[in-house]
């Protein structure tokens, strides 16, 4: 088992595991996709930023739309390099999740000194459904799990200034990254120039995201994360409305036991192997390793507390993943103990053998009994965005005027693939509307008659009722509904002219102001 090399090992799970989830792609879907229509905003952007249009939605309109820029960014890149082509999407991701595997190899290697550790690390990471998930999704989730994984490393190796810059710039790539940011700090000397040190990474790297925000928001937050966040302590800097006792009692606890659960859903031992792991590394480094592990203990109690948005286990744990890597470091820490006492112990030659590899083994088969069911997930909601967003794209751009102005709840696929100026009723993309959607849906209703006048109007019916209902201002004209939904916020999206359509012989009459 000490002869075993961790880059084989790590490939061959890596491809078993890709070729899972590609295989539950092509059964479920039958085509290349993506399974949020969040990867497709990345790729409005990208295509934006691309063109010389700069970081906006609607072309010349700069807002701050993404919770990961630093992604947004890469594949502004990398679509400047090679052309628009979403795909490119599911390489960044490839590549990014096989060094986290890598780097989650190296930094149980730091930790314990053990190859066999190591390449069990790696292993449980390439194996990890989530990360998979991550790789082929278009979304940040595999760049963010290496720049953590590698800050963490850097870390490890006395390397201050490298390890706060990779943090820093995983904080772009996934705010929840700013806890092992502050861990990692915190794990050292609290020495005026090492504070100076992360100081700096963080004002230099995130700090002009945030002047952006404030710029085009009013807020350091983007917009995503305002119209997000449902209460915590963000949630009543911005003047939300938040009840004390469920947010600062009960949401704490719910979302420790949903962290639980998606950890057992990824790997069923994973639970039961972090806390000896953390205890190894308290008793190997004291604070400066047992700190920054603890983000798998204080991640979910984090996001309750401070800016909580539906759970740590949400569409597949887009929002911890990230720590993965740490994770399956941390898990195989009992089995360097392990192989450290078989070879110190007077037991027996057979039971010194055999129990490392049975413990590696059950890892290892627990990762793979979590493979199929995550990548029929990723098929179905590869299924469900090639079903309805996509094909709603198409049909925008074949059958609406190129001028016209659409109103919509899922802002990806189909601006992207319908070139059409659009107003996000959620407020991701349009900061603006945030105020009005205080008020419900007559709030937005304010909003859509008196500031944007839509010429067509495309949401889920059952997001907002009493809107749709008003048929004197919204006719349907077309509708697609999913036979089975997984991932999509309703089954059925409905399209419905408006009274402002500048395609009505009659359209009533609008300000037509300029969105920002």
């Amino acid at each position: 088992m000490g002869r075993l090399r961790p880059a084989w090992a790590i490939g061959a799970a890596f491809a078993l595991g890709l070729g899972v989830f590609l295989l539950r792609e092509r059964q479920l879907a039958g085509v290349m996709g993506f399974p949020l229509d969040d990867a497709w905003i990345h790729f409005q952007f990208a295509r934006n930023l691309a063109a010389g249009e700069g970081f906006a939605y609607n072309p010349g309109v700069p807002v701050s739309g993404s919770t990961a820029p630093l992604w947004t960014l890469l594949l502004g890149a990398l679509f400047r390099l090679v052309g628009a082509e979403p795909l490119l999407a599911k390489a960044a991701g490839i590549a990014g999740a096989l060094a986290a595997a890598g780097l989650a190899a190296r930094l149980a290697l730091a930790w314990t000194a053990d190859r066999s550790a190591a390449a069990l690390a790696g292993v449980l990471t390439a194996l990890a459904g989530p990360l998979l998930w991550g790789a082929l999704s278009g979304m940040e989730v595999t760049l963010a799990a290496a720049l953590v994984t590698g800050g963490v490393l850097a870390h490890a190796a006395g390397r201050d200034a490298g390890a706060a810059v990779l943090l820093a710039l995983a904080v772009l790539a996934r705010p929840e990254s700013a806890l092992v940011f502050v861990l990692v700090w915190a794990s050292g000397s609290w020495s005026r120039r090492r504070a100076s040190v992360f100081a700096l990474a963080l004002a230099v790297i995130v700090g002009p995201w945030i002047a952006f925000n404030l710029a085009t928001t009013s807020s350091p937050l983007p917009s995503p994360a305002s119209a997000k966040i449902e209460g915590g302590v963000f949630g009543l800097l911005s003047g939300q409305r938040v009840a004390w006792w469920d947010n600062f009692a009960l949401r704490p606890g719910r979302f420790f036991g949903e962290w639980v659960k998606w950890l057992d859903s990824v790997n069923a031992l994973l639970p039961f192997m972090i806390p000896p792991g953390l205890w190894l590394l308290w008793r190997q480094g004291g604070r400066r390793l047992l700190f920054p592990a603890a983000a798998l203990v204080l991640h979910p109690l984090a996001m309750a507390l401070l800016a909580p948005y539906r759970g740590p286990g949400f569409q597949e744990g887009r929002y911890s993943i990230q720590l993965l890597p740490l994770a399956a470091a941390v898990a195989s820490m009992p089995l360097a103990a392990l192989m450290s006492w078989g070879a110190a112990s007077s037991a027996p030659p057979s039971v010194a053998w055999r129990l490392p590899r049975a413990f590696a083994a059950g890892l290892v088969i627990a990762a793979l009994a979590g493979l199929w069911p995550a990548a029929t997930q990723y098929g179905w909601g590869v299924q469900n965005i090639e079903a309805m967003q996509v094909p709603l794209g198409h049909w925008v751009a074949a059958n609406t005027p190129r001028d016209a102005r659409l109103a919509l709840n899922d802002v990806g696929a189909i601006a992207f693939l319908s070139r059409r100026e659009v107003v996000d009723v959620m407020g991701l993309v349009t900061p603006d509307i945030l105020p009005y959607r205080r008020d419900g849906e007559l709030g937005v209703l304010r909003y859509l008659e008196g500031v944007a006048c839509p010429d067509y109007l495309i949401v889920f019916p059952g997001w907002f009722p009493r809107l749709t209902a008003m048929e004197e201002r919204f006719t349907p004209v077309h509708r697609v509904r999913l036979a089975r939904n997984t991932v999509a916020g309703a089954a059925e999206m409905v399209v419905y002219e408006t009274i402002w359509s500048r395609a009505r012989p009659a359209a009533q009459p609008c300000p037509r102001v300029a969105l920002r």
